[in-house]
């Protein structure tokens, strides 16, 4: 998925165990749908944390966070509770919704790495589920949430 493409409306269950679509997030705003690789990992939980460090800046441009990983319910779960997350983890445990945005890798990393099979991207998503922007790096945590929220800013 690119910049302008229509984003497909999907349904996933969050940290709290219940079902939520990509198109109830998008009735309150824009979203920023945030692929992670693995809860409760180290560039992971940065990531993250940066996120919801942001609330505020989030709040300001009318945007809501969204996470989303491969990670089970309870993983998910145990995440946003040990980081004090305010906002909806998605559990994608089959990688269906990761392949749609072209996230899931189609070959594993080699090693200790084998099990991060989703790619750290960031998808600034419209209130029409038009993507406005695609954020990609695995190892500049803090990038994602910045650069979503100056895009915010500059569409505003």
């Amino acid at each position: 998925m690119d910049k302008g493409d229509l984003v497909p409306d999907f349904t996933l269950y969050d940290h709290k165990g219940q079902q939520r679509s990509l198109s109830e997030f998008t009735a309150a705003g824009p979203v920023v749908l945030f692929f992670y690789p693995a809860a409760m990992t180290r560039g992971c939980t940065m990531e993250s944390c940066h996120f919801r460090d942001l609330a505020a800046e989030f709040a300001e441009v009318g945007a809501q966070r969204v996470g989303i990983s491969a990670d089970a319910v309870d993983r998910q779960r145990e995440f946003a509770e040990a980081n004090g997350f305010d906002y909806p983890l998605l559990s994608d445990p089959d990688g269906a919704v990761a392949r749609v945005f072209g996230v899931r890798r189609k070959v594993a990393l080699p090693g200790p790495l084998a099990a991060l099979r989703t790619r750290r991207w960031t998808f600034v998503i419209g209130t029409d589920r038009r993507i406005i922007a695609v954020i990609k790096s695995e190892t500049q945590m803090e990038a994602h949430a910045n650069e979503a929220l100056e895009v915010l800013r500059t569409a505003a």
